[in-house]
């Protein structure tokens, strides 16, 4: 089963990224996480440009979720929110109305900061998003604060607590995925 990662961050050095990444290491077979790298290419959303075809970039994030048993998102906190680019291909998975390629499907919601809260307003934010989009939300977070500290050399959380809380998380989306799979 195929989780789809997404990552709200575009910068290079993304600590989201990282976290992604760290998740991808521990999936439970046959479990297996993949990143997606085409948040910077979605185009802002227009209702003008919501209609077939689609923005190629929009039409290929659409084959990616809709490809993918789950979809873990990593997201960095602005301003005490989601970023923009994040929301606004949310926003394209929404669309057109009652036809969400986020309906039903589970997903969950972690983050890492610089900050000492992880991300956690973000998080909330992104949960509420995804819940009114029609996802199937875990009720649960993973705050990562002053991550600019929190990976060892090899990219992987420092703290061992961590890596169990990313592990029970990844553990816990791939198990809703698989409910979803044998009620499909």
């Amino acid at each position: 089963m195929r989780i789809l990662a997404i990552s709200g961050s575009l910068r290079r050095g993304s600590h989201n990224t990282q976290l992604l990444r760290a998740a991808a290491e521990l999936a439970p077979p046959p479990a297996e996480i993949t990143l997606y790298g085409g948040l910077r290419t979605v185009p802002p959303y227009d209702a003008d440009a919501d209609r077939e075809p689609r923005p190629e970039p929009v039409r290929r994030l659409r084959r990616e979720v809709s490809g993918a048993g789950a979809v873990l998102f990593a997201t960095p906190e602005y301003n005490h929110s989601i970023p923009g680019q994040l929301k606004n291909a949310v926003d394209w998975l929404s669309r057109p109305a009652g036809a969400s390629a986020l309906r039903n499907v589970p997903v969950a919601v972690i983050g890492a900061s610089t900050g000492r809260f992880g991300a956690v307003w973000a998080q909330a934010e992104l949960r509420k998003v995804l819940a009114a989009t029609g996802a199937r939300v875990l009720d649960r977070e993973l705050p990562l604060a002053l991550a600019d500290r929190a990976f060892d050399a090899s990219g992987r959380p420092a703290d061992p607590a961590v890596s169990g809380e990313l592990a029970s998380v990844v553990a816990e989306l791939a198990a809703e995925a698989g409910r979803g799979a044998i009620a499909a």
